[in-house]
């Protein structure tokens, strides 16, 4: 029988859960719902249907699991607990410091209800939270480090966007090579985050803008830049289009430890990822999650969960006994 599939909210992310639906044949998508008029909606398959957010409730009896698409600063503090009351839900919030409290918001609604709850679902956090727990779990004795990039920041990039005087921008975060190959050694070093990653903004400005401003402004922006080095790029709107249309990212979680009696061995554990799109690898990992998420209601959980809850057999659209013999 197949999952019945809902997308709340309609940008980048949600055309990449749109695809990614369409890789996994026990999974179906119900409808699109959007807070924009949905006749001006154009989805990236012909067929799929489009609806008012106003609209959702009316498609509780017919909708499995939600997947909400929205943003982690406004959305999906309102939109998470609020459909969590209608439907099981899944949402990539990834705003890290902030977890416990959208957790606490999302399993009041949730239980509520008597429905299941999935959040911070994507790679970090998400795969990578799985993987900082499983490294520290199997060497105690040990330092972990998170280096991300390089790739594209799209909460920095719209930063620097709002700045006045600019038009558009891209900000990549960038590992600094000297830091990740210590710790790739295993020597455990003590980095700041300036030592850690480096940033770099290409800027089209406006007409006349003042350069010397914006930059300043760019790297003295507190909780952005002001910790990292940052090098600033003014390029034209052609360039721009030409060599920074795309969303890469990915990032590495890197343990080092000690083991055997005297700690003389050194162990290093390493998971990667390089992504030529960040919202469409995050909706494949919002789409696994969604299929974890009804196979948890269904057995009876209610309220909020993350990953580190999740068994990864819930993960894949294959039984047990062929997980068993093909993938152990």
């Amino acid at each position: 029988m197949s999952i019945k599939v809902g997308i709340y909210g309609y940008g980048n992310l949600g055309r990449g859960v749109e695809c990614a639906l369409r890789q996994n044949p026990d999974m179906e998508l119900v409808a699109v719902f959007t807070r924009r008029d949905p006749s001006t909606v154009k989805t990236v398959f012909d067929d799929t249907v489009v609806a008012s957010v106003d609209e959702a409730e009316r498609y509780v009896d017919c909708i499995d699991v939600m997947v909400l698409c929205g943003g982690s600063a406004t959305d999906l503090p309102e939109q998470t607990p609020a459909m969590a009351r209608l439907f099981n839900v899944v949402d990539s919030f990834d705003t890290h410091a902030a977890i416990p409290q959208h957790f606490a918001a999302v399993d009041a609604a949730a239980t509520a209800t008597g429905h299941t709850a999935l959040i911070s679902v994507g790679w970090d956090p998400g795969l990578f939270s799985l993987n900082r727990v499983l490294a520290e779990a199997i060497l105690p004795a040990g330092a972990g480090y998170t280096f991300w990039g390089k790739g594209v920041s799209q909460g920095h990039s719209d930063a620097v966007r709002r700045i006045e005087g600019v038009l558009d921008a891209r900000q990549y975060t960038i590992p600094v090579p000297a830091a990740l190959e210590a710790v790739r050694r295993g020597d455990q070093p003590s980095l700041t985050t300036r030592q850690k990653h480096t940033r770099e903004c290409f800027v089209v400005a406006k007409e006349g803008a003042d350069l010397a401003r914006i930059e300043r402004e760019i790297v003295t922006m507190p909780h952005y830049f002001d910790e990292y080095d940052t090098t600033v790029h003014f390029i034209s709107a052609e360039e721009m289009n030409r060599e920074h249309s795309g969303i890469p990212h990915g990032g590495r979680v890197i343990r080092t430890g000690k083991t055997g009696r005297e700690q003389e061995s050194t162990q290093v554990m390493e998971f990667g990822l390089t992504l030529d799109s960040n919202p469409e690898f995050t909706a494949s990992v919002l789409v696994a999650y969604a299929r974890a998420a009804v196979r948890l209601h269904r057995e009876g959980a209610v309220g909020c969960k993350t990953v580190l809850d999740v068994p990864p057999a819930y993960l894949s659209a294959l039984e047990g006994d062929t997980l068993r013999r093909t993938m152990l």
